[in-house]
């Protein structure tokens, strides 16, 4: 990257991690069981709300517990479930309509990270009639309260519950459209383990492999606070004791419970902190491919850590470190090293694939500006790279 641009995006992340403290984040308040959940609609006086779900999780009968609770308590509901894996425009304006149909006034996400985009840019639009999804991407363009929202997360790892972030699929133009603003941070999370019970082993894998992915970046980057650097030790923590018990063993109680509290912790951390350019990168493979942003996430960490070499070994050997990881006693080379290790066995047992031969080389460059211009200023990442450097990493995911 050009010197004058590098001193652009410094700049720039300085500001905003200079601004962390001042700005308006918050932490969701959490919710123990999804029969709270009308208790704080009676709270706020919403008699009736918006169920925002994929075919998928209402096929599977995880609604009716809720459905069954709203309709014992007296709340009318209606429920969007055609949400898709990575939510499209399609989608949003799907939901907004059923909403304002509905005279809904708050909506319930119930599902992974896809139903909750779903149903924070739904709020975004149903509060800002004349702006579109496209106008909206970017940082802080809502700027409005939107209706009750409450997030129920049946996978662990998305962290979709605590951030302020949407990302929307532009099914015309394969692009993903990252929308960030406060007012998109969900009002209350409901951490219940009983909805992650028997999750399939390869979503397990994949979510549980999202929460490390958010973790690990909002550490090694420039951005942390106090705050999200103990988020994100807990989380890797937890990770590291859960994750593989949840994985061979989808009604471990306890596993269920610290992986929902894991991805809870690691959207706090990445929510103040950011991510990085694996993130970026994901979400180009998502807009191009439809490649699950979960699995992408994947299969891109180990990749990038390894790619910004002895930029990030010391914060990587202090997280490692902190959360148990790996043994005192290493140098932070052999410690960083060790971690990636990990990361990437982790993966492989869990028969998450190395590599996505699938990607176009034509396609590359056009994916590569999308994550540039994402990544760059934003991201507080260990190594700046531009659109040409973003392409190695490309290359290296599909494999030689």
């Amino acid at each position: 990257m050009f010197l004058l641009r590098k001193i652009y995006c410094r700049t720039f992340q300085t500001v905003f991690r200079i601004a962390i403290p001042f700005l308006p984040y918050r932490n969701p308040k959490i919710i123990p069981a999804v029969s709270g959940i009308t208790d704080v609609c009676r709270k706020y006086a919403v008699e009736s709300v918006m169920i925002v779900t994929d075919a998928g999780i209402r096929a599977l009968g995880l609604t009716d517990f809720l459905e069954k609770t709203l309709k014992e308590e007296g709340i009318s509901y209606c429920v969007y479930d055609r949400t898709v894996s990575n939510p499209t425009i399609q989608n949003v304006e799907e939901a907004r309509k059923m909403y304002l149909e509905h005279e809904a006034q708050g909506i319930i996400a119930f599902g992974g990270g896809s139903s909750m985009d779903c149903a924070k840019a739904a709020g975004a639009r149903i509060v800002k009639p004349r702006q579109s999804i496209r106008q909206m991407r970017g940082l802080l363009k809502v700027h409005r309260r939107l209706p009750l929202l409450i997030a129920v997360p049946t996978t662990a790892g998305t962290g979709s519950e605590t951030t302020l972030a949407a990302v929307i699929t532009d099914s015309e133009k394969h692009y993903k459209y990252p929308i960030n603003d406060f007012s998109l941070i969900p009002r209350y999370a409901v951490l219940d383990y009983h909805e992650t019970l028997g999750l399939p082993k390869s979503i397990t894998a994949t979510t549980g492999m999202d929460a490390l992915t958010h973790a690990v970046e909002a550490y090694i980057g420039n951005s942390t606070t106090k705050e999200t650097r103990e988020m994100a030790e807990e989380a890797v923590s937890l990770i590291y004791q859960h994750l593989k018990n949840a994985y061979e063993d989808g009604r471990n109680k306890e596993a269920r419970s610290g992986m929902l509290r894991a991805a809870y912790c690691a959207g706090v951390a990445f929510t103040k902190s950011y991510v990085g350019y694996i993130h970026a990168v994901a979400h180009s493979l998502g807009g191009q491919y439809g490649t699950p942003h979960g699995l992408a996430n994947a299969v891109i960490l180990p990749i990038v850590l390894r790619m910004y070499g002895s930029a990030c070994w010391k914060k990587l050997a202090q997280l490692a470190r902190k959360a148990g990881v790996v043994e005192q006693g290493l140098s932070d080379e052999e410690t960083a090293k060790c971690f990636i290790d990990w990361i990437q066995e982790m993966n492989d047992s869990m028969e998450i694939p190395r590599h996505f031969p699938q990607i176009r080389r034509k396609d590359i460059p056009v994916m590569a500006r999308h994550a540039d211009k994402e990544g760059n200023p934003l991201y507080p990442v260990p190594v700046l790279m531009n659109r040409k450097e973003l392409e190695r990493i490309y290359e290296e995911v599909k494999g030689r």
